[in-house]
């Protein structure tokens, strides 16, 4: 078993759609390990869950396999080639990002990411905005958080609330008595999700402990994909709390699409940034270790607690109605995330109005040569359906040798 999981997470590049893919082929087509309803059932209750649902999924079928100790090897074998692939990365990013060919090279990935979050967006509304109420939720969703900044978790707070009370409850199975939930299994989880925060909070380290209690309360909030919860990130990490700029954040994405395992291992990166900013290399290992452990143990809390319910979780048309009202407004949290990012791709200089999210760029600060690779990358993905990193190679090759031959 460990080394099909291991086989799977070296090869999980793409994003949660080709990685869900590849495990289908492998774990219901291959091996037989599950049915087609119990693999769908599974990919069901995990998009219902907080969290990188191809990881989460990875982990429920090693636990169906194995027990715990099954999901624990599959889940981590899941994550770790991508999670020691975005560390190296992330050490040279440091140490040498500020030379002009690298920066070159990565206004050739910035422009690719800021296409592939258009395309997201457009593939996204053909399943998620397929009546008159989820456009309203997605422009919405859209208007609060591009103008008024209103925080990613609240969207989603009200849209699930609203998708769950305008629903019908009929023909749903009853859920199980409250005595028979795991409490030990909770505790043990939720005790080990904390346990860093706890030291971190007895040693009063405040940068580190802050870095702990950001990146728990974006575990929880994980609803929609990873490209949802970027648009809070970003609008977090950049505006807020200034551990990374813009264009950090950009390319941080950027190299994340490129590596194996579940997208939000982009917050490794940042983690590693801040805390190289805030104290040097021992601060960005230790910060780097901690956004790992408090962003993926919930997912083995939320498996492992509720993968026995799946049946009856999956049938409540409720919960269901809820998760189609969340990726409604998730669809207009995207497509914040893209023009976000194609206005801090474009334009060197943006600004705010006080009192209001809205960003404002500086006309005079347009980067034409940006207009350019945005435009090439839409040729080569769009027209051309070239694939993603092969996309990303040529444009960063691009990019350094407009640089190099004195362009840019």
């Amino acid at each position: 078993m460990s080394r099909v999981f291991g086989r799977i997470g070296l090869m999980s590049f793409g994003g949660p759609a080709a990685q869900i893919s590849l495990m289908y082929d492998v774990l219901v087509r291959h091996y037989e390990w599950l049915s087609d309803q119990e693999y769908l059932r599974a990919l069901s209750l995990c998009m219902l869950l907080p969290g990188p649902e191809a990881m989460q999924l990875a982990t429920y079928a090693g636990w169906r396999l194995r027990g715990v100790v099954g999901g624990l090897l599959a889940g981590l074998l899941f994550i770790f080639p991508g999670t020691i692939i975005i560390f190296l990365i992330a050490l040279g990013y440091i140490f040498f990002g500020d030379l002009p060919v690298i920066q070159a090279a990565f206004l050739g990935v910035k422009s690719t990411v800021a296409v592939i979050v258009l395309q997201a967006v457009f593939r996204l509304k053909d399943t998620a905005l397929t009546e008159k109420t989820s456009w309203i939720l997605a422009c919405t969703s859209f208007i609060i958080i591009f103008v008024f900044g209103l925080p990613f978790p609240l969207i989603v707070f009200f849209a699930g609330c609203y998708g769950y009370l305008s629903s019908q409850n009929s023909n749903a199975l009853p859920l199980p008595a409250i005595r028979v939930l795991p409490v030990s299994t909770i505790c043990f989880w939720v005790g080990l999700w904390i346990l860093p925060l706890v030291i971190l909070w007895f040693f009063d380290h405040e940068f580190l402990f802050g870095i702990g209690i950001f990146f728990s309360k974006l575990s929880i909030v994980t609803f929609g994909g990873a490209y949802a919860v970027l648009a809070y990130m970003a609008q977090e990490v950049v505006q807020s709390y200034g551990w990374v700029t813009a264009g950090q954040m950009i390319d941080a994405l950027g190299l994340a699409e490129t590596t194996p395992g579940p997208l939000i291992l982009v917050i490794e990166f940042v983690a590693l940034l801040a805390g190289f900013t805030e104290g040097g290399i021992s601060v960005a290992i230790l910060s780097g270790l901690i956004a790992l452990w408090v962003t993926f143990t919930p997912c083995f809390l939320w498996i492992f607690v509720a993968g026995p319910y799946l049946d009856v979780i999956a049938s409540q048309p409720r919960l269901l109605a809820a998760l189609n009202a969340i990726a409604a407004s998730v669809v207009g949290v995207i497509l914040n995330l893209s023009v976000w990012f194609i206005l801090y791709v474009l334009f060197t200089d943006i600004h705010q109005i006080d009192g209001i999210a809205l960003p404002l760029p500086d006309v005079q600060t347009f980067n034409l040569s940006a207009l350019y690779f945005i435009g090439l990358a839409m040729v080569l993905m769009l027209k051309f359906r070239v694939n993603l990193i092969l996309t990303m190679m040529i444009l960063a090759t691009t990019g350094c040798t407009l640089s190099l031959l004195g362009f840019i």
